[in-house]
């Protein structure tokens, strides 16, 4: 072993919590490798998230407004980024294996698809296998990264990234006995309690921003439990999860019923008011219907299709076109559906 890697292993184990997960005791890799000889499993992995092409078109995927051209609005990178920072933040006051906490929180919206969650319902309805958006981000690292031969990340991460989402479930889910609603590690519970932080303030600052809310209609009771701004609001949710989690002893995230049941309600705020708004929905009925159509001439056609990854000999026609439809980014998805369905005007030279 290098001594390097050995060090900072050695330095986990003396340093972290009792309850952090600590590299050298990861459950390992689906395929096993050698070691690098200075990062620890965690860093590797975050490296290898980091570096894929699939991070790299977050940057031109919804979070919340469709393909937006304002440069201030959040895209689905800058929200992972967001949720990284809130993490890790949480992550270091418990003492918890940040290596681990960022590369899930990078790692955890891979398999977007183009225009959110409207792209997302979709390749469900399409896909005959269905399709939820944390399955495909296991599926991005597990198999279609790398030409097809995936990143080969830790047990640790890819459950952290399968188990990310909560939809509009419970905050803190409770805990059963193989804690199955939630990841397994800590770190990757501290990751999904900071998707909902970051894009409960995010998304409502974003709306403010487009002129769908004013700052005086945002309750006033919630304004004052958990603060005016957005720095405020996340100040608020990160110190009381961490305090209530040290209090109660550091085995489980825990947070204050009175902030719980804020997040909750503003939660159920954006969700009437942003996200299920008719001026967000129009564009967004049109975004579906782009990728109802592309997924459709796909499944007959080979033209403008970029086959990049080396498929086994039996997978089936749909699941190729689910996994390169719910690839593209917004713009890409745009500019292919004009290329196949729209007319060019003819020209003599």
């Amino acid at each position: 072993m290098s001594l390097i890697r050995q060090q900072i292993e050695e330095r986990e184990a003396l340093n972290l919590a009792p309850a952090a997960a600590r590299s050298r005791e990861s459950r390992g890799r689906e395929r096993p490798e050698e070691e690098c000889s200075i990062r620890v499993a965690f860093q590797r992995d975050r490296d290898r998230i980091i570096h894929c092409k699939a991070f790299r078109r977050l940057k031109h995927k919804t979070q919340v407004f469709l393909a937006p051209t304002g440069d201030h609005y959040r895209t689905r990178l800058t929200h992972v980024l967001e949720v990284s920072q809130i993490a890790r933040t949480i992550s270091v006051a418990l003492r918890l294996n940040g290596h681990l906490t960022e590369a899930i929180a990078l790692g955890h919206d891979l398999g977007h698809t183009p225009f959110g969650h409207a792209g997302e319902a979709v390749l469900a309805e399409l896909h005959p296998e269905g399709f939820h958006h944390y399955q495909q981000s296991l599926r991005v690292v597990d198999r279609l990264e790398n030409k097809g031969r995936g990143l080969n990340l830790t047990w640790e991460v890819r459950d952290g990234i399968a188990k990310h989402s909560k939809g509009r479930g419970a905050i803190l889910p409770p805990v059963t006995a193989d804690n199955s609603p939630s990841p397994a590690t800590l770190e990757g519970q501290v990751v999904r309690l900071s998707d909902i932080i970051a894009y409960v303030n995010h998304d409502l600052d974003d709306a403010v921003r487009a002129g769908l809310l004013r700052d005086d209609e945002i309750p006033q009771h919630l304004i004052k439990r958990l603060g005016a701004t957005s720095s405020q609001r996340v100040n608020t949710m990160v110190c009381d999860l961490v305090e209530q989690t040290l209090a109660a002893g550091g085995e489980q995230l825990t947070m204050s019923p009175e902030i719980v049941a804020g997040i909750d309600e503003l939660r159920t705020f954006l969700f009437a008011r942003v996200y299920e708004n008719y001026k967000v929905h129009t564009d967004f009925f049109k975004a579906m219907k782009v990728i109802r159509e592309l997924y459709q001439y796909f499944l007959a056609h080979d033209d403008h299709w970029e086959k990049s990854i080396h498929y086994p000999a039996d997978t089936t026609r749909d699941r190729m076109v689910c996994d390169f439809v719910a690839g593209m980014t917004d713009r890409y998805a745009l500019d292919l559906y004009a290329r196949v369905f729209l007319p060019k005007p003819w020209s003599v030279l």
